[in-house]
């Protein structure tokens, strides 16, 4: 007898397998003629040469499916395991805001006009500087392109960073080593992650450094090739720590930095290294800029109020 072993290693098997293995229950009823063993992170048929053949290429069309779109369920198993062809099984997603099928097969998209057009800049450039108010998706539109790339394998890593400036809390005094003092505050761009990859794949990618999250200060001395750079929170890099980043741009590489310039905690009289740079750079070919604003919020209804109120006491000032 026959064997055939396939290792899940771009997706979670537990995911895959589906509820008290619910999805090989269904290769099962398809595949009669096999043994089917699903152990662990691999699954293991056993029967003729032929029929095994035909199971590893639906399986691998299986695993294909779910590592574009996250989800799978009996109706897109039973559509692959009788289709001709994927345009038998794919079905199409309209208006081409899609940039990633997320956990669960959420659909990531640019949901305002301005995040469409941060994503049309960012094609047509390799560094975009993107600059608004909390809220308008800056971060989270850059980390779906980023992961768009690295599932398109445009690039081989996603680097993303932040300056570690304390917003009116000593990091000092947090506890634990260097890692976990600084994880908390590199929290929004895991939650972001999160929503785009599988918790296993993620932490694989991690754990590989296909994905790597770290303070502006490991950055010095580097040259990022190949990568999608994100450097989040640009407001409060200084002249010199913006100068750093942006020179270790190397080849195959896009370079995006977000920021509002209304929430500098810079020290006063120390002038904001994205400023700086929106004004130095602006008229560099290869250099996009867009600005986003309220209507680009996409959180509670209520945080356009407060960006609002808090507009006209500046304005006021």
């Amino acid at each position: 007898m026959n064997e055939l072993i396939i290792e899940l290693t771009e997706v979670s098997p537990r995911e895959f397998f589906g509820l008290q293995n619910g999805n090989i229950d269904l290769l099962k009823k398809f595949f009669p003629k096999l043994k089917i063993v699903a152990r662990g992170s691999k699954i293991k048929a056993y029967g003729d040469e032929e029929v095994l053949e035909e199971f590893d290429k639906r399986l691998t069309m299986l695993l294909e499916h779910f590592g574009k779109y996250n989800k799978i369920d009996e109706n897109i198993i039973e559509r692959i395991l009788q289709s001709e062809s994927k345009e038998d099984y794919e079905t199409p997603v309209s208006a081409g805001d899609v940039l990633v099928h997320g956990v669960s097969g959420k659909l990531i998209k640019a949901q305002t006009a301005n995040q469409r057009k941060l994503v049309t800049l960012m094609g047509k450039n390799d560094m975009v500087f993107a600059v608004g108010p909390a809220g308008t998706g800056k971060t989270y539109t850059g980390v779906a392109l980023a992961v768009k790339a690295l599932k398109e394998k445009q690039v081989k890593r996603i680097i993303l960073t932040r300056p570690a400036v304390e917003a009116g809390e000593n990091l000092g005094f947090l506890p634990g080593d260097l890692k976990e003092k600084l994880d908390p505050y590199m929290q929004p761009l895991y939650d972001a992650l999160r929503d785009m990859i599988p918790h296993e794949k993620l932490e694989s990618h991690i754990e590989k450094g296909v994905i790597q999250i770290a303070p502006m200060a490991f950055m010095r001395g580097r040259t990022l090739d190949n990568a999608f750079v994100i450097l989040d929170e640009a407001q409060n890099t200084t002249h010199a720590q913006m100068k750093m980043f942006l020179t270790r741009m190397g080849k195959n590489a896009k370079f995006m930095i977000t920021g509002d310039p209304g929430q500098i905690d810079l020290p006063r009289r120390v002038i904001s290294g994205l400023k700086e740079a929106l004004l130095v750079l602006k008229d560099i070919p290869g250099v996009g800029v867009i600005y986003l604003d309220d209507k680009d919020v996409i959180r509670h209804r209520l945080v356009k109020k407060v960006i609002a109120a808090y507009k006209s006491i500046e304005n006021v000032d």
